[in-house]
């Protein structure tokens, strides 16, 4: 590959990976079966933490266990609002439900069933977090290690209003 053509195309992947990307209009729904559009549910006066993620994904589970524990307190001092998208397939999306209501999480629970949102926001593995400021992504991580929620935290108070 010629030097230049290397360089315009890392060039053209990093400002692609760096760039907002805004949430697109897709419908969802919510633990009692209905539909709501996911524009509706990113609220404009705070920063939304979109959490994709899968009853057999155990980093998952993880990751959504650690933020429940320091939920209240981001929420008191970000207001942030975090909304767990499952991208369970047919197969497992009937444990859902029971999932969420065995692990108590206070935060809103959706269900991407066709993986259209997923798909339109070009997420390839679970957990992946988005950190969504007025309609456009501000941040995004792949993966769950204990003590992410921490830097997560920090991004949030980063860019609170």
């Amino acid at each position: 590959m010629k030097p230049i053509l290397f360089i315009s195309l890392t060039l053209l992947f990093i400002s692609n990976s760096f760039s907002q990307k805004n949430i697109p209009n897709k419908n969802l729904e919510n633990l009692q079966g209905q539909t709501v559009n996911i524009h509706n549910e990113i609220t404009k006066d705070k920063i939304t933490v979109l959490s994709f993620w899968a009853t057999w994904c155990i980093p998952c589970l993880n990751e959504l266990d650690a933020i429940d524990e320091v939920y209240e307190d981001w929420q008191e001092e970000t207001n942030v609002e975090l909304i767990a998208i499952s991208t369970d397939d047919a197969r497992s999306q009937k444990r859902v439900k029971a999932l969420v209501n065995g692990k108590g999480w206070e935060y809103k629970v959706l269900l991407d069933k066709n993986q259209e949102l997923k798909r339109a926001l070009n997420i390839n593995t679970v957990p992946e977090v988005l950190v969504v400021k007025n309609g456009k992504v501000i941040y995004r991580h792949s993966g769950y290690a204990p003590g992410f929620e921490d830097k997560l935290f920090q991004i949030l108070k980063e860019n609170a209003l």
